[in-house]
C-alpha cells in the first residue's frame, strides 16, 4: 500500500506546548461556567422527560412484534453474516494484491466518503463497507416489522436512521482517514482547536450543543444579504411591509405581495442579487411587497392563527391599497405562508372579499394526512411536552425548531458540521443560506399549538368547515381564484405527493410545476443558475404518480414559467403604469428595507 493512502503513518508532530496549556485552561474555565449554566436553566424550566420525542414506546412495540417472527429475524441475520463473510474475503484477497469488487457500496452523492482513502486504503475499505451492510441490516430490519401502526413505523424508521448515521465511522477520529491525516500533520492542533469550537458553541447553546454551521461575523443586513433596496412602509406587532424599489420606468399594475413562512425568515428569497427572487420579480416588472414577520417573544404568546390573518394577510391588503392606490393584487405564500395565504382566501370567499387576484404556493401543505417526516414529531404526547414549554416562556425557541429540521438531514445539517468543526478543527465556511438557516424564530404559543394540532394532527383545514376563524367556515374548495402550484421532488419537509392534494380541493383553475431538488434550492432556482429542472403538466389527475408519468421534464428554473402565468390570467394583468417609489405614496418609510423585525436574533 502506497503511503498516501495511509493517513495514519504520516509524519506526525507534537502539538504547541503553549496552546496545549491555554486550551486546557479553558476547558477548566469554560466547562465550569457551562455546567453552571445549563444546570441553572434546568432547574428554572422543572427538568424534562427522559423520553420526550416518546421513542421508547414505538421502539418497544417494534421489539414485541419482531420476536413473535424469529424467522424473520434470522433470515435477515443470515443474510447480514453472509454478506460480512464476503467483505472479510474480499478485504483479505486485497490484501495480497488482488482486486475485489465491493460487496456494498457507497451512494456517489453520499459525500461522508469522499475521501480516497475510503476505496483505496483496504482498511478503511472494510471499515466503510461494514458500516454500510450493518446500517442496512438495522434499516431492513425494523423496515420488515408487520402489524405496527403507521406512526410508530415511521417514528422508529426515522430514529434508526439518526442512530445509524450517528455510528457513521467518519464521525470518529479514529476511522475517519481524512481526521487521521489532519491529526498527524497538525500534530493534534486540530483537536484542541476542535475542542475550543465545542466549548464556544455549548456556550451559545447556554449548556446546550448549537453546533456552527457558518461564520456568521461575516454577514450584515443591506450590505451583503438582503441587498434590494426598498422600504418599510407599513407596521404593526406582528410585521412589518417592505416595498422594494422598482428597477423599470413602467410597473405592471397590478402589486405582488409575499408572505413567507414566520418559521424562518423571509430574506431567503433576498439572499444575494444573482439568487434573489425580490429582486428578480422587481426586475420583471412587478411593484414587490414582501411581508416580514416579527420574531415573536412571550408579549406575544396569545397571538393565533386568526391575528396572523388579520394583521398579516388582511393588514398587508390595506396598506397595499393605500401605498398604490390598487385594490387587487397577486399574492404569494412560501410553506406555513401559503398554508396562511390558501386559509385566508377561504375566508375571504366566505366575506366574498376580491382583493386576491391569483395565489401563487410556494411548497405549500393544506392537506396534512400525509406531512412526511415531520408528523414523527407530532404525537399527542410530544404535543403535550411542546405545549408545557410554551406555557412557562410563551413561545416555541427557535433553535428547537430548527433542529428538528435539521434531524431531517443529519448527515448534511448536524454530522458534517461535527466532523468540520471539532475533528478536523476548522472554521465553518461563509455561506449566506446556512447563516439564515441559523437564524431561527420563534413560535406564539397560541398560534402554534393550534397550527400542530388542528392542521398537522387532525388535519382540520381541509375538512369543509372543519375550522372557523374571524366569525367563518374555512372552506378551501370555495376558493376560486386561479391557483400557481410549486412544489420539489426532494423536499423533506412539504413532500410534493401531499401538496399535489391542493389541486383536487381548490375549485378555480389550477396550475401545478413540480422543481427538481428541495425545499429551499428548488424554490431559490434562479434562471441564470443553470441547476435544477422542473416537470409541468397541464392535466391534473387524482393521483400525483400519475401527474409525474405524464409530465414534461424543462430544464433550468421555472421562474419564467411563472411570470408567463401571472401576467397571462386576465387582461388587465399586463396594464403598466409608471413606477412607484417606496415612501411616495400615502403610505410615508419608516425606514430602509430589510427593516428592523428581521434583525431580531432568536437566542436561546
Amino acid at each position: 500500500m502506497a503511503d498516501d493512502k495511509l493517513p495514519e503513518t504520516a509524519p506526525f508532530r507534537l502539538p504547541d506546548p503553549a496552546l496545549v496549556t491555554r486550551t486546557m485552561s479553558e476547558v477548566a474555565e469554560r466547562g465550569q461556567r457551562i455546567v453552571s449554566d445549563f444546570l441553572k436553566r434546568q432547574q428554572e424550566s422543572g427538568g424534562q422527560s427522559p423520553d420526550p420525542m416518546n421513542i421508547g414506546g414505538a421502539f418497544l412495540e417494534m421489539t414485541t412484534r419482531l420476536m413473535a417472527n424469529p424467522a424473520r429475524l434470522v433470515q435477515a441475520q443470515l443474510g447480514f453474516w453472509q454478506d460480512y463473510l464476503t467483505l472479510w474475503q474480499n478485504t483479505a484477497r486485497r490484501m495480497l494484491g488482488e482486486t475485489a469488487q465491493p460487496v456494498i457500496a457507497e451512494d456517489p452523492k453520499d459525500r461522508r466518503f469522499k475521501d480516497e482513502a475510503w476505496r483505496e486504503n483496504e482498511v478503511f475499505d472494510f471499515i466503510k463497507q461494514s458500516y454500510l451492510l450493518s446500517a442496512r441490516y438495522f434499516q431492513t430490519v425494523v423496515g420488515s416489522v408487520e402489524g405496527l401502526d403507521q406512526k410508530s413505523a415511521q417514528k422508529v424508521d426515522f430514529y434508526t436512521r439518526q442512530f445509524v448515521d450517528a455510528l457513521s465511522p467518519s464521525n470518529f477520529l479514529l476511522t475517519n482517514p481524512e481526521v487521521l491525516r489532519k491529526t498527524a500533520e497538525t500534530g493534534g492542533e486540530n483537536l484542541l482547536k476542535g475542542l475550543s469550537h465545542l466549548l464556544a458553541d455549548l456556550e451559545r447553546g447556554r449548556g446546550q450543543l448549537r453546533i456552527r454551521m457558518t461564520d456568521d461575523s461575516k454577514f450584515q443586513f443591506g450590505e451583503n444579504i438582503a441587498v434590494t433596496p426598498g422600504k418599510v412602509v407599513y407596521q404593526n406587532d406582528l410585521m412589518q411591509l417592505i416595498q422594494y424599489a422598482p428597477a423599470t420606468e413602467t410597473v405592471l399594475k397590478r402589486p405582488l405581495v409575499i408572505f413567507p413562512p414566520w418559521i424562518n425568515k423571509f430574506y431567503i428569497l433576498d439572499l444575494r442579487p444573482k439568487n434573489s427572487f425580490i429582486k428578480w420579480a422587481v426586475d420583471q416588472g412587478h411593484t414587490v411587497f414582501v411581508v416580514s414577520w416579527v420574531n415573536p417573544d412571550g408579549h406575544l404568546a396569545e397571538k393565533g392563527f386568526d391575528d396572523y390573518m388579520r394583521e398579516g394577510v388582511y393588514a398587508a391588503l390595506d396598506a397595499i391599497e393605500q401605498a398604490t392606490g390598487e385594490r387587487q393584487v397577486n399574492a404569494i405564500g412560501y410553506c406555513l405562508g401559503g398554508t396562511l395565504l390558501a386559509t385566508t382566501l377561504a375566508h375571504m370567499a366566505a366575506k366574498r372579499d376580491t382583493r386576491i387576484k391569483t395565489a401563487t404556493y410556494f411548497v405549500t401543505m393544506t392537506d396534512f394526512e400525509e406531512a412526511g417526516e415531520l408528523s414523527v414529531f407530532i404525537d399527542e404526547e410530544q404535543l403535550r411536552g411542546i405545549e408545557e414549554k410554551m406555557q412557562q416562556r410563551g413561545y416555541l425557541e427557535g433553535r428547537e425548531m430548527a433542529t428538528t429540521f435539521n434531524m431531517l438531514r443529519a448527515n448534511d445539517l448536524i454530522w458534517s458540521f461535527v466532523v468540520n468543526n471539532y475533528l478536523l478543527g476548522q472554521e465553518p465556511f461563509p455561506f449566506d443560506l446556512l447563516y439564515w438557516n441559523d437564524d431561527s424564530t420563534r413560535m406564539p404559543a397560541r398560534m402554534h399549538s393550534f397550527y400542530l394540532r388542528r392542521m398537522y394532527q387532525a388535519n382540520d383545514l381541509v375538512k369543509p368547515g372543519g375550522i372557523e376563524l374571524l366569525g367563518a367556515k374555512i372552506d378551501l374548495r370555495k376558493i376560486k381564484v386561479p391557483s400557481y402550484l410549486i412544489s420539489t421532488r426532494e423536499d423533506h419537509i412539504a413532500p410534493w405527493k401531499s401538496t399535489y392534494r391542493a389541486t383536487q380541493i381548490y375549485g378555480g383553475p389550477v396550475r401545478f410545476v413540480l422543481a427538481a431538488s428541495g425545499h429551499i434550492a428548488g424554490i431559490v432556482n434562479p434562471p441564470g443558475s443553470g441547476k435544477y429542472s422542473h416537470w409541468v403538466n397541464e392535466t391534473l389527475p387524482p393521483d400525483p404518480e400519475e401527474w409525474f408519468s405524464g409530465a414534461t421534464e424543462l430544464a433550468g428554473s421555472w421562474w419564467p414559467d411563472w411570470q408567463r402565468w401571472v401576467i397571462g390570467q386576465d387582461k388587465g394583468a399586463k396594464d403598466q403604469v409608471p413606477a412607484r417609489i417606496p415612501g411616495t405614496g400615502a403610505l410615508p418609510a419608516i425606514e430602509d428595507a430589510p427593516g428592523s423585525y428581521v434583525r431580531m436574533m432568536g437566542t436561546d
